[in-house]
């Protein structure tokens, strides 16, 4: 169905050799300034574009010597085998990551299949203005799927993807396998070279950067992203030191007791007190402005069943509102997970926090 190519792995970033007479380091090694020219020299002999399209914006460009790397591509070979093995029932075969995947339509049968949805988008979309329309539709919802609440944090978009932007389009699959998938094994520990270009009327400055794409222990809990801007804020507040852990789980105790006053309750205890579901329903509601009724949840849960009934209610009241957490497991919140927990009271601060 689809043909394979190894064109187009710099995206849409194509420098003339006027766009780049002036190259200037900022961090990079010494080595890197031979990678850059390699990375500048490869794009004039590809496609050559006046420099003013790019001017004023930063790409990030993958170095060649990075393309030939083993694990990438071992991870691109996973990401193809996943795809071909999820649709295989539709009869969709791909063979190429970047050339297959930019007009929408493997994206929309992935997210339908794994997701459940189906989107309001034409099957087929043969002009460039129709295949970005798509894409914008689809990817809206898979970034609210994938809980990408903050675009900031987010490595691929509509432009990146239509571009066949390899890096981006492996960013957005493996945050997919994540979400869907968790158990698949992906390969570990992928890393790349990147150059992080900007182009202004001065010339070119660049920067090298590693770029992880899978970490060291491929879960449900492990990041894809090679930022630590991508990984998720609880998982690295946990990481520091137990004074600055506290700090923050007293400004988000103290959120939810402002929120909670008007109901006469207090949480003392945020370890513990949200275990059982009832509060976390009851600051859901008062924040949101719906009452629950108590017919549909356990106002004095007994046992761990009644406790799950309420968390996973919750997290699907959450989830009805657009405040996906894909990776939060109900269990995780009755067993007193505090990750668990604190991710969960996270989103609702941070949504509501300016309110």
């Amino acid at each position: 169905m689809f043909s394979s190519s190894s064109q187009g792995v710099f995206g849409p970033v194509r420098l003339s050799a006027d766009s780049c007479q002036q190259v200037s380091k900022e961090t990079a090694p010494p080595r890197g300034g031979e990678m850059e020219a390699a990375v500048f020299e490869y794009q004039k002999k590809e496609d050559p574009l006046e420099a003013e399209s790019f001017q004023g914006e930063k790409r990030k460009l993958i170095q060649p010597t990075s393309l030939k790397d083993p694990k990438l591509e071992k991870l691109k070979e996973a990401l193809v085998d996943w795809i071909n093995t999820t649709l295989k029932a539709e009869h969709i075969v791909i063979q190429s990551l970047e050339e297959d995947l930019y007009d929408g339509l493997v994206l929309h049968h992935l997210l339908s299949r794994l997701g459940g949805v189906n989107l309001p988008v034409e099957e087929i979309a043969l002009t460039s203005s129709a295949q970005i329309r798509k894409l914008e539709v689809i990817l809206n919802e898979l970034d609210k799927r994938l809980g990408m609440q903050d675009s900031s944090l987010i490595k691929w978009d509509v432009k990146l993807i239509h571009n066949k932007d390899l890096l981006a389009t492996i960013h957005l699959l493996v945050a997919m396998v994540k979400a869907f998938q968790p158990k698949l094994n992906l390969p570990q520990n992928v890393k790349i070279e990147v150059v992080i270009v900007e182009v202004s009327k001065s010339g070119i400055k660049s920067e090298l950067q590693t770029e992880v794409l899978t970490g060291d222990s491929y879960s449900p809990d492990t990041d894809s992203s090679s930022n630590p801007e991508r990984e998720d804020p609880i998982e690295q507040l946990l990481k520091l030191e137990a004074n600055k852990v506290n700090t923050v789980k007293k400004a988000i105790l103290h959120f939810v007791n402002q929120n909670m006053a008007a109901l006469g309750l207090q949480v003392a205890d945020m370890d513990k007190q949200f275990a059982d579901g009832v509060i976390l329903l009851l600051l859901i509601g008062q924040l949101e402005g719906f009452f629950i009724p108590l017919v549909d949840f356990n106002l004095t849960p007994v046992n761990d069943a009644e406790m799950l009934h309420n968390v996973t209610l919750a997290l699907d009241l959450l989830n009805d509102i657009g405040l996906q957490l894909p990776s939060i497991d109900p269990q995780d919140i009755v067993s007193q997970d505090i990750a668990a927990t604190l991710k969960v009271l996270y989103a609702l601060f941070k949504k509501h926090k300016s309110n």
